[in-house]
Order: structure tokens, then C-alpha cells, then sequence
């Protein structure tokens, strides 16, 4: 199971402190918040309830049994403070209390939120409690609940966001992966905690694809659309929208007209999607080029999603008819080095945002992002506080990394106006012997194959 070190020891942190706690703990279904729970209530005193989808009189119902059944109590209860008061931890130190997938059962219309403020503020016991509001709904996490809370807002004193996992986590995961294929499983199935540890690393890529993905009875064969509808209603709008953009459609007015739907219609369903992190808009890193910058484009954030609407949702029928290998042979396989170029990118980035961290580049950076140009792409620019900058190329499809490359980057930071620090020159394959010698003469270029990321 992958496991979220850094969460359990923020969770340890906070139950330590003398006061009482509530946090709002959150991340999208298959983020594994339910072991990470578990592994931080293993030696304490807890209480755990999880929410059903039901009236508010059967919530009550439902958590009375749970408090009758944890206590031996008569599991009676006309309010859920009345329930509340039965909690005890047996051994007198801070007992935990989670609500679980409180999307279901933290509403306007009921006063559970109130008695779980009532439970902190120590009028319904008088021990410590720390109190785990959990979720896997980010659109309710980030914005219903607020709403809720309202003025309460004060009494919530921490929020763990649950993101999905970096590229070094899966790396991590798979120590018997190569890096190449380590990049190829972050750019189809992302870092979703669940999803990675249902992948076998003692299978190909190929294999893990068709098994999990291309059969009827693999575990994210419905996945991608399972997971928008969610959270949002109107499916095949979403569909045709993602279908769109990961057909090369990014731009808004391209969207309008490959999809009939209107530009405004398309925001506000953008701004739906990009509101549970399945799409986001990417902005040009700022520069004095903005003449020859492209303005921002939707891309698909959520990998496993766009892996879905590029490869096998065009191709749906034809899923259905041939076996998952000859899918995947004639689908997949020839596009699938440039599908996966955007997530070499992405490694990239988290390779210089590592040495950033750890005081390893020239220049301490402030902000990472990329440069898009209309004449080609910066694919990283790294800046310091003063405006200073490294630079980066990144080649995964190419034999190997060519020294016009090396060039084009050259024009494209005059048509950005930039100069640069340190020129970092990525590649999953070979250099250009000029490129080598170049490195070697001028230190300001460093060139970072394979082995070592």
C-alpha cells in the first residue's frame, strides 16, 4: 500500500498538541485516505462513523447504532449532541473522532456540525478530542462545506488536502521499474494512491493497459467516466467537452466549434471540472514576450482521464470487437511516446523543483512554470525573486536530443525576451555529441538523461 508519510506524521502532530482539534482532511476517491485513518488511529482511542447517503433522521439512526455498538450505550438518541455525549476514550487520553465521507452527512439542514463544534468547545465531554472531518468529494471539501460552516468557519483549524502523488512517489512504489517506464505509468495512470497499488510492476506496460484497463473486468475499465459523474451531472456534456480537448482542441474558441456548445456554456463547465482537478488552464509563464505568447489553453490535468478520452473513448467500438492486445497494438502503442512527451515535462519540472528545494541550482527559485510561445514552447522556466532564470528543454520522443534543439531553444527565449542562468537540457534517449562537447566547455548547460533522474 502506498503510504502518506507526510499526512500521518501532520495527523501525529496535531493529535500531540494539548488543545482540541477539528481538521477538514479531503482528497479524491482512491487517494487513500481510508488507510491512511487507519494507520493513524492504530494505538488510539477513536470513534469512526461513516456517512451513508440517506435522510438526515436516518443519518441520526445510523450513528447512534455506531455509538451504541462502539459504547454498549442504549443507542437512543433524539439530537447528535445527545449521541456525542456517550463518547469516551477508556483510557483517558485524546480520543479521535471521524466523520467520514461527511459530504453525505455535514448539511444545512441538520445540526451535526454544530454538535461536532459543541464536541470541541468541550460542553458535550470534558476530555481532549481531536475531530477528522473527512471527505472524498473535493468539490463539497473546498467550497459546499464553507458554506455550511459559515461564520463557524474559525473552529477548523487544519486542512489536509490529500494530493495525488509526484513522480518520485511512484518511482518509489516501483523499484523495479526503469525510469522510462516509471514515466510511462505516471503519464497513464497518474498518482492516484489506489490506482497505483493495484498496478503490477512485475507486468509490462502493455500488460498493466490491457488487464486493467482495455478488459471489461479490469478495475479502471469505467473508471474515467465513473469518476466525473461523480461529481457532475450532464455526462455526456463533460464527455463531449473532454473528448474535445483531448483531441487537440485547446483553446475555447476551438472548443466552440468542434462541440456546438456555446463559449459560455463551455466556461462554466471548465470551471466545473477544473473545480475537482480534472482540468485546469495553462497560463504562459510571464515574461516581456508577450507578443509572441500564446494565450492560456485547457489541458486535461487528471491523467488517468485523459489517457481514457485520447486513447480508448474515440475508439469504443472498436474496443468492444478486438482483444485488448490487438487494441492496444493498433491505438495505443503508435501514439503513445508523444501522449507521454507532456508527462516527461511534468518529471522534469519535479526533478528541478527537487534540486530547487535541496540548494542544488545556481539560483533560488521562486516560481516553475513553462512558456508558451507561437512559435514553440519553453518547456520549463525556473525564476528567483530578481527575475533570474534557468531554462529547460525536455526530448522523449526523439532518437535522441539534437543540437538544433539546443538552437531553437535559443530563439525561443529571445522571442520570450529572457536570458538564462543555466541552460538544462532533458532527454529520455542520447545527446548530440555536440551537445556533450558543448556541456563540457560551457558549465552554464547541463545536460540530464535517464539515470539521472
Amino acid at each position: 500500500m502506498v503510504a502518506r508519510t507526510n499526512e500521518l506524521k501532520k495527523l501525529d502532530s496535531i493529535y500531540q498538541s494539548n488543545a482540541n482539534n477539528l481538521v477538514l482532511m479531503y482528497g479524491r476517491s482512491g487517494s487513500a485516505k481510508e488507510g491512511l485513518i487507519d494507520s493513524f488511529t492504530t494505538g488510539k482511542p477513536y470513534f469512526y462513523y461513516r456517512s451513508r447517503q440517506c435522510s438526515d433522521a436516518k443519518q441520526l439512526n445510523y450513528v447512534s447504532k455506531q455509538v451504541a455498538s462502539t459504547y454498549n450505550t442504549a443507542g437512543e438518541y433524539e439530537s447528535f449532541e445527545a449521541c456525542f455525549k456517550d463518547l469516551k476514550s477508556k483510557d483517558g487520553s485524546k480520543l479521535v473522532i471521524i466523520i467520514d465521507e461527511a459530504q453525505y452527512a455535514i448539511k444545512k439542514t441538520n445540526e451535526l456540525f454544530s454538535a461536532l463544534v459543541a464536541l470541541k468547545n468541550k460542553k458535550l465531554i470534558s476530555g481532549q478530542v481531536m475531530i477528522i472531518v473527512a471527505s472524498s468529494s473535493i468539490v463539497w471539501s473546498e467550497n459546499t462545506f464553507y458554506d455550511i460552516v459559515g461564520s463557524q468557519k474559525s473552529v477548523v483549524d487544519e486542512t489536509i488536502k490529500l494530493e495525488n502523488l509526484s513522480f518520485l512517489d511512484v518511482v518509489r512504489a516501483f523499484p523495479s521499474y526503469s525510469v522510462a517506464q516509471c514515466v510511462s505509468t505516471y503519464g497513464i495512470i497518474g498518482g492516484v494512491a489506489d490506482y497505483l497499488d493495484r498496478w503490477d510492476s512485475r507486468k509490462t506496460i502493455k500488460q498493466n493497459v490491457c488487464e486493467n484497463i482495455l478488459s471489461p473486468s479490469g478495475f479502471l475499465y469505467s473508471e474515467a467516466e465513473d469518476y466525473i459523474a461523480s461529481e457532475l451531472r450532464e455526462l455526456s456534456c463533460y464527455n463531449t467537452i473532454l473528448g474535445s480537448i483531448a483531441s487537440g482542441n485547446e483553446k475555447l474558441n476551438d472548443l466552440f466549434e468542434d462541440t456546438g456548445y456555446s463559449r459560455a456554456k463551455i466556461s462554466v463547465y471548465m470551471k466545473n471540472l477544473a473545480a475537482f482537478d480534472v482540468v485546469n488552464k495553462v497560463v504562459s509563464f510571464e515574461t516581456g514576450g508577450w507578443d509572441n505568447a500564446k494565450k492560456g489553453i485547457y489541458r486535461i490535468s487528471e491523467p488517468y482521464v485523459n489517457f481514457w478520452f485520447t486513447f480508448v473513448y474515440p475508439n469504443l467500438s472498436e474496443l468492444i470487437s478486438m482483444t485488448p492486445e490487438k487494441f492496444y497494438d493498433k491505438f495505443i502503442e503508435p501514439e503513445l511516446d508523444a501522449y507521454l512527451q507532456s508527462y516527461f515535462v511534468d518529471v522534469c519540472r519535479e526533478y528541478l523543483h527537487l534540486l530547487n528545494m535541496v540548494g542544488q541550482l545556481p539560483i533560488k527559485l521562486e516560481k516553475i512554470g513553462t512558456w508558451l510561445g507561437k512559435e514553440g514552447s519553453i518547456d520549463v522556466i525556473g525564476q528567483s525573486s530578481n527575475r533570474e532564470n534557468v531554462v529547460g528543454i525536455c526530448n522523449w520522443t526523439e532518437k535522441y536530443m539534437s543540437f538544433d534543439a539546443y538552437d531553437k531553444l535559443l530563439e525561443l527565449m529571445k522571442l520570450a525576451r529572457i536570458t538564462a542562468n543555466t541552460v538544462f537540457l532533458f532527454s529520455a534517449t542520447r545527446f548530440d555529441p555536440k551537445l556533450t562537447q558543448l556541456s563540457k566547455e560551457n558549465k552554464s548547460v547541463v545536460l540530464v538523461d535517464m539515470t539521472e533522474l
